[in-house]
């Protein structure tokens, strides 16, 4: 039997929600299974290609609904989570008990931990690691900018490797390992140690480079690092850069999309009142309320520009007010 799970791709909680989905489905639901692992990412135009929904049983964890009747579970916790209303109704009226939302969870990792415990009797205590470890990476949890920047946590190591990846085999070969490993022993994998060297210095250019293009003014920092290739670069860089800031509006690229990232800081000096999520959904992105992104064509990049300066002088103007 196959299971085919969808995930959001070049993310940690994206990957670490498949490997803990595919470990309560072969322990709680069943075990004769081959499971198949597939990136999806928030890009322009169409999400979800039916055709692809070719499992026995088809799962998307940590990302947009579909309507689609090949679906037959979907986890997320995202505040964006459906992208129109029908798809939001259709929910609702679901009877499946195979299909959960939970939007005040920090991970969708969490969220599935708790559901298959509660609802199938599934045992999360030998995941404890990845678990908590999702919350804190995709909820932004961390005690300090240092501890999201300076990469001294297995977990933040993987972060960058999951984030960066160019090899589209790679996540798909790393899921499994997640939730049967301890995170520190993945990193020692033959497939794994050799692409973090270069990685952790590719993150050192980055600050180095986001320091010379932030402009920080009103508790706003913006910048413009579409020329380079710094798509994945750690979204903590500019708040530990410039402890002083509440949001940032970033503008970057790659191969299939521009890219406006929205972000407020954990650790400002006043508390983020903006709901960021709610602005990127004017422009057909979304996220949640303390961090979002809007994804364009690539051949749009005036377009990602007008709508990141649009961005950048709405929450100046919060700021002030």
């Amino acid at each position: 039997m196959k299971v085919r799970v969808f995930y959001h791709d070049k993310c940690f909680d994206g990957a670490s929600s498949a490997a803990l989905f595919s470990r309560f489905y072969r322990e709680r639901i069943r075990n004769d299974v081959d499971f198949v692992f597939s990136g999806l990412l928030h890009r322009a135009g169409s999400l979800f290609d039916e055709n692809h929904f070719d499992g026995d049983e088809n799962a998307i964890v940590d990302f947009k609904y579909s309507s689609s009747p090949k679906i037959t579970w979907w986890f997320d916790h995202h505040q964006s989570a459906f992208l129109t209303p029908a798809d939001a109704a259709h929910f609702e009226r679901d009877q499946s008990n195979r299909k959960f939302y939970d939007p005040d969870f920090k991970s969708c990792t969490s969220l599935i931990a708790m559901i298959a415990e509660q609802r199938f009797g599934f045992d999360p205590y030998p995941v404890a690691e990845l678990i908590h470890w999702t919350d804190i990476v995709d909820g932004a949890m961390y005690p300090d900018a240092g501890t999201a920047v300076e990469m001294k946590a297995p977990a933040m190591k993987l972060t960058m490797l999951i984030e960066s990846a160019q090899d589209y085999s790679f996540v798909p070969r790393l899921i499994p390992l997640l939730v049967t490993r301890p995170l520190a022993e993945i990193l020692e994998e033959p497939f794994v140690a050799p692409l973090l060297p270069p990685l952790l210095e590719r993150h050192q250019r980055s600050i180095a480079m986001l320091k010379q293009r932030i402009e920080s003014k009103d508790g706003v920092l913006f910048f413009d690092v579409s020329d380079q290739d710094l798509e994945g670069y750690n979204k903590f860089i500019p708040y530990y850069l410039h402890p002083e800031s509440i949001y940032s509006v970033g503008l970057s690229k790659s191969s299939f999309r521009v890219k406006v990232s929205v972000g407020s800081n954990p650790w400002a000096p006043s508390e983020p009142v903006v709901n960021l999520a709610k602005i990127c959904e004017r422009y057909g992105g979304g996220g949640h309320a303390r961090v979002g992104a809007i994804s364009f064509n690539v051949d749009q990049q005036d377009v990602a520009r007008k709508a990141a300066a649009e961005i950048v002088q709405e929450l100046r103007a919060s700021v002030r007010s």
